[in-house]
């Protein structure tokens, strides 16, 4: 296996430009899967819980209002958490500090993508889960979480074995822990997770306390399939087939990792687009973004061979994506005069040096996340050090752009 070196994503991010090349190099064999149209995937629905998703291009959005139950509170929190692997350590540290500093906020909404994803629930429901993302990223739960499946992998759909990251997820999803999610939903506070879905490439918004919730006997296998979904990088990860139906035909859509189309979901592409955001009069979101990666690109002068420069463009695409998605947002948030801070793993940070999760890394980010957080120190305003301060504009272009 190629030795990574320098600084940049996660080591889970260099796998995936190997896999990118090992799927080259085979014919990869498909799984049978039931065909559908692009009509039918258009209106398929969770049966059962047909208000378990939408989609981030939907132009329905922004004639909604994902604040439900907020009216009266003039500056709810709400936290988005991105990808990254095995630096999503740095994201459940932070959140250890941050609850030792005395001022982390009840978030009326968080969001999560891949590694953010497996975060999410446990920032949604309250320092009392820090404990629970300590246990798991700092503590040597991923210890063999990447078991090479052979020439099954290489001519399947994943070169590692699904069944790690699903134990996982079991293990501290428990069924008290979906029910405490529902309550919460139940009190106006949302929980999103998103994940690509690759036939119809579209990042699909998942409502993680509606599907909570539901009292449809499915609902707990779903709330923890969308997880798997969300941190499933292909090549990696076999795809998550999750089960849907169109006018009475039933089939499935094939899931990947949230990361794919949208590393960090701050502000939803629909909303973005249209520049509106239906919100009760007064409310103005305190936003905050938990990046668990370096938010600077870095220099690395790039052997000249097939692997490597599949590696380093993999990285590249999902750093200038994210970027480019944080500025967009931040726009966004700037001319509305919301505030949004932001946090990443600092440039300083030793780089991971190889691959996958390695304990030691992960503990040492961790324990710096930790300290990151009880000092506030890695929060910046905007998308970042360089981002301009929020400007105040005349009253009545403010109004018109509500």
């Amino acid at each position: 296996m190629v030795r990574c070196v320098g600084a940049g994503l996660s080591g889970l991010r260099h796998l995936a430009g190997l896999a990118l090349c090992a799927m080259l190099l085979a014919a990869c064999a498909s799984v049978e899967r039931i065909p559908y149209t692009q009509q039918e995937q258009e209106i398929a629905v969770i049966p059962g819980i047909p208000e378990a998703r939408v989609w981030a291009d939907d132009p329905s959005l922004a004639r909604q209002n994902p604040l439900i139950g907020l009216r009266g509170r003039e500056s709810p929190a709400i936290l988005a958490l991105s990808g990254g692997g095995a630096d999503g350590a740095f994201g459940a540290g932070l959140l250890n500090g941050w609850t030792q500093r005395g001022d982390r906020p009840r978030f009326a909404i968080v969001t999560g993508a891949s590694a953010g994803a497996l975060i999410a629930p446990f920032a949604f429901l309250g320092p009392q889960y820090d404990p629970v993302l300590a246990e798991v990223f700092s503590s040597g739960a991923f210890e063999g979480f990447l078991q090479f499946q052979g020439v099954r992998g290489l001519f399947g759909t994943g070169l590692f074995e699904a069944a790690p990251m699903r134990q996982l997820i079991a293990k501290h999803v428990t069924p008290e822990v979906i029910a405490a999610v529902a309550r919460e939903y139940r009190a106006g506070r949302r929980l999103y997770i998103v994940s690509t879905q690759l036939d119809a490439q579209r990042t699909a918004i998942w409502d993680m306390g509606a599907i909570a919730s539901s009292p449809d006997p499915r609902a707990p296998d779903l709330f923890r399939q969308v997880m798997e979904a969300s941190a499933s990088i292909p090549g990696i990860f076999s795809p998550v087939l999750i089960d849907v139906e169109a006018q009475g035909k039933r089939f499935a859509e094939m899931h990947v990792d949230g990361g794919i189309t949208a590393n960090v979901l701050v502000i939803p592409e629909a909303m973005l687009a249209s520049n509106r955001l239906a919100l009760p009069a007064g409310v103005r979101p305190r936003v905050y973004v938990i990046l668990n990666s370096k938010l600077e690109p870095y220099f690395q002068v790039v052997p000249a061979n097939t692997v490597r420069v599949a590696i380093r463009s993999f990285e590249t695409s999902v750093r200038a994506n994210t970027r480019n998605t944080l500025l967009a947002s931040y726009e966004f948030i700037r001319r509305r005069n919301w505030t949004m801070t932001l946090a990443a793993i600092d440039d300083s940070f030793p780089a991971q040096e190889r691959p996958g999760f390695d304990t030691a890394y992960m503990k040492s980010l961790f324990e710096f996340g930790v300290e990151q957080g009880r000092s506030g120190a890695a929060w910046r305003r905007g998308a970042g050090s360089d981002a301009p301060p929020p400007v105040r504009r005349p009253r009545s272009d403010r109004v018109a752009a509500q």
